[in-house]
């Protein structure tokens, strides 16, 4: 049995191991062997740009080493191996990568397991192991577009892991860590090769999403050729490797207004100061055009963050209503760029 709930484009696959991802118990029988076909799925699932972790009742020492002597311990961000309820695991998992409930599948062989899940869990899509033979084909598990960034998303979040290791054992000041990161970002106008990304950007993130507006890669491309809109782009690398485009503006360009349409970050970056970064940059073209500068913002349960940052950013508010907000700023507010990033800007 599975959970019928309305289902996004899935982020993340959380996979039990006995009796779903290998044949029989491992502490019963230690030679167990994988399932008929669950390597081609995983390295798939991989390939697509879907992350994948591990929620399993299990002695964690014996079940890790069964991952690794099967070659396939490093498709599996955050596991949790232990005893405590898969509800509290799936829970934990979502929270270190940082991404909706409504976006995370769980499949187990169990149906207590599964319903344990879905009481708690609502969102979660619950999968029975013994219907992972079509996982493929399904839609929630088939992305619009695989782009290059969805390639290396596994390997983006493994250098996402380690950051946050670093960062949770460093003992100085916050700016202090930041600068040690030796952080570049490369701001620049999306180009034909963008568009994927771009639309991806819009569809998949949600807590740093100025409006919650999506567009479509026609839509996008339109607007890309637009002399009235201006379509930039961000992407972000430091000593740990890229962390790939995480940043989109739209700019509704006007002869005495400039309006931000769309301003969204992927919540990978939250903690490293994009969005302001982007926004002091837009605030210098503004006041370089010597035009005013209005921002829409949608308020939604998921984008507090992104509120506060047009605030700290200098912006207020000229219009409420409803969830709807324009910002307006009088560019005498200069917010100059971090020291401890590097700023590169390609025309």
């Amino acid at each position: 049995m599975e959970t019928k709930v309305k289902q996004k484009k899935l982020k993340l696959v959380i996979w039990d191991l006995d009796n779903t991802i290998w044949n029989g118990v491992i502490l019963e029988d230690d030679s167990v062997v994988l399932q008929e076909g669950i390597l081609d799925i995983i390295r798939e699932l991989d390939s697509r740009g879907i992350l994948q972790s591990i929620s399993s009742k299990n002695d964690h020492a014996a079940a890790f080493a069964k991952l690794e002597e099967l070659g396939i311990a490093e498709y599996f961000l955050y596991p949790r191996i232990n005893w405590n309820s898969k509800s509290s695991s799936v829970k934990g998992i979502v929270e270190d990568i940082n991404i909706g409930m409504d976006t995370v599948a769980f499949i187990d062989d169990q149906p207590f397991e599964r319903e344990e899940v879905q009481s708690v869990l609502p969102e979660v899509l619950c999968i029975d192991a013994a219907d992972i033979a079509g996982l493929l084909d399904r839609e929630e598990f088939m992305p619009l577009f695989i782009t290059e960034d969805s390639k290396n998303r596994r390997h983006m979040y493994m250098s996402d892991a380690k950051r946050k290791s670093a960062e949770e054992e460093y003992e100085g000041p916050q700016e202090e860590f930041l600068a040690s990161l030796d952080m570049k970002l490369t701001i620049s106008p999306v180009t034909e090769d963008d568009l994927q990304r771009a639309e991806e950007l819009t569809v998949r993130t949600h807590q740093l999403n100025s409006t919650g507006v999506t567009y479509s890669y026609e839509e996008l491309n339109e607007l890309r050729h637009s002399p009235d809109h201006t379509l930039i782009i961000a992407e972000l690398e430091d000593i740990y490797g890229k962390y790939g485009k995480i940043g989109l503006v739209l700019l509704e360009c006007g002869e005495t207004e400039w309006k931000i349409k769309l301003l969204l970050m992927s919540c990978r970056v939250m903690s490293r100061g994009v969005g302001s970064v982007l926004i002091a940059y837009i605030i210098k073209l503004a006041k370089e055009k010597g035009v005013y500068l209005t921002a829409d913002f949608v308020q939604t349960d998921r984008n507090r963050m992104m509120h506060i940052t047009y605030k700290f950013a200098g912006f207020k508010e000229i219009e409420h209503n409803g969830n709807h907000i324009v910002f307006g700023h009088d560019l005498s507010f200069n917010q100059a760029f971090p020291t401890y990033m590097k700023v590169e800007v390609q025309q």
